[in-house]
């Protein structure tokens, strides 16, 4: 079923595959108005033009259908073209199933599309780098790195170390980590190896080495994280405290001018609002380590007023009051809030909502494991974002990252960890 101007339309190229191949095969004349700028979304022909009628806003300079409904579709190029004016063409740049489009610059349409306009500022990297550089006067912490068995994770422990940020000692089969370390070109032997034939073996050896002291963190290296936490989690022989378990994503995000940090999206699946205490206060403490002194959480939901049938709004009630009477200290609560307004403050402002943390939180406190992770996901590679990730309310930090994450992501990890383990012993002044 299609619906006109948002499912397409019969004979549009751009939705009907059996029409395309037609269409993108013939040879069209310019037209000067491509010259004039906006050339994303101005190609065709000038007789083009004059069919499509006088108040398409193709010809005054816009491109907007829910503005003229006779503007064709296929000159909507790229998502809310409302917004997004293309600068004017000097290179051409080709995408699979269309004709080639003309910009002058691929970043131009990478900024357009990245940066939300209700943020209001230019896309910049401003996080991780500080990180790294706090850590340059600590020590490096002792890690045990469990199954470095792919190239990105032994290369990220090995970057790690040449950093002064851990000293690893690498838990896998001798033989398989020393092929694999010759096969990228590494030299891993100034380190420590346990031998372990199996994951879960190399995990429960890494426990081992945490609760003995031989280790101050912990590092996932190609292994499952169920693998690796299982033994950690173990009541009497894991590395658990009075604390619930969680998991942080630290987010170093284009759009946004803060440290964004994400919970839970890895461990707990469907939390109870008891867990959501730990898992609320593991953040804050966090945010401590990383230099926010009063962290503002956002207790997201789908809506922005408590609704009984929705129980993550009921959650975010108490967790505020729990908060205002001392069961949760360290940082300033507010929700249930949207996405929207907990990072925007026009949006905040649009929905008429005053408070410390509408628009500028640091934490975002997601009702369960799933939003969680597509969220952060959806960040990184749709917005451009960078994520680090860390395991909290254990013994030691874990370090836990994906198993498709860069030794980049991996090495700001271990210096989450880093400050993390400080911030825990101040017997070394952060």
């Amino acid at each position: 079923m299609t619906v006109n101007g948002l499912g397409g339309r019969p004979g549009n190229p751009e939705y009907r595959p059996e029409f395309r191949a037609a269409s993108t095969g013939l040879r069209r004349r310019r037209s000067p108005l491509w010259k004039r700028g906006f050339t994303g979304v101005r190609k065709g022909t000038e007789g083009e033009a004059r069919r499509r009628g006088k108040d398409c806003p193709q010809d005054s300079g816009t491109t907007c259908r829910d503005i003229s409904p006779k503007c064709d579709l296929r000159h909507m190029r790229f998502v809310d073209c409302t917004r997004q004016y293309l600068s004017r063409a000097e290179k051409p740049v080709g995408f699979a199933g269309r004709e080639k489009q003309f910009m002058s610059d691929l970043a131009t349409l990478a900024e357009a599309v990245a940066v939300d306009p209700l943020v209001g500022h230019p896309p910049d990297y401003h996080v991780f780098h500080k990180f790294i550089a706090r850590c340059k006067n600590l020590p490096a912490i002792t890690t045990a790195v469990v199954w470095p068995m792919s190239d990105v994770a032994l290369r990220g422990a090995i970057e790690a170390a040449a950093a002064g940020l851990i000293e690893p000692t690498l838990i896998g089969p001798e033989e398989g980590l020393k092929a694999l370390a010759a096969k990228i070109g590494e030299d891993i032997g100034a380190y420590p190896i346990v031998p372990a034939e199996t994951e879960a073996h190399a995990a429960e050896a890494a426990v081992v080495m945490c609760r003995s002291g031989n280790a101050q963190a912990l590092m996932k290296g190609s292994l499952h994280t169920d693998e690796l936490l299982k033994p950690a989690m173990q009541r009497d022989t894991g590395l658990r405290t009075a604390r619930r378990i969680s998991h942080v994503f630290i987010m170093d995000t284009p759009a946004y001018a803060r440290t964004l940090l994400i919970t839970d999206a890895a461990i707990n699946i469907t939390p109870e609002l008891e867990d959501k205490i730990h898992i609320v206060q593991n953040a804050i403490d966090l945010a401590h380590a990383l230099g926010i002194p009063e962290p503002k959480v956002a207790l997201l939901s789908a809506v922005e007023t408590v609704n009984p049938k929705i129980q993550s709004t009921l959650d975010a009630a108490a967790l505020c009051k729990m908060a205002d009477r001392g069961q949760i200290t360290g940082g300033i609560l507010d929700g249930p809030l949207a996405f929207d307004t907990a990072v925007s403050v026009k949006a905040a402002q649009i929905k008429k909502l005053v408070s410390p943390v509408t628009g500028q939180a640091d934490i975002l406190v997601v009702p369960d494991l799933e939003s969680g992770n597509m969220l952060a996901k959806q960040l990184e590679y749709l917005g451009g974002a960078q994520l680090a990730g860390i395991v909290l309310g254990a013994r030691v930090p874990t370090i836990l990252t994906s198993r498709a994450d860069s030794a980049e992501t991996r090495l700001v990890s271990c210096a989450v960890a880093v400050l993390l383990h400080y911030a825990a012993h101040p017997n070394v002044k952060v």
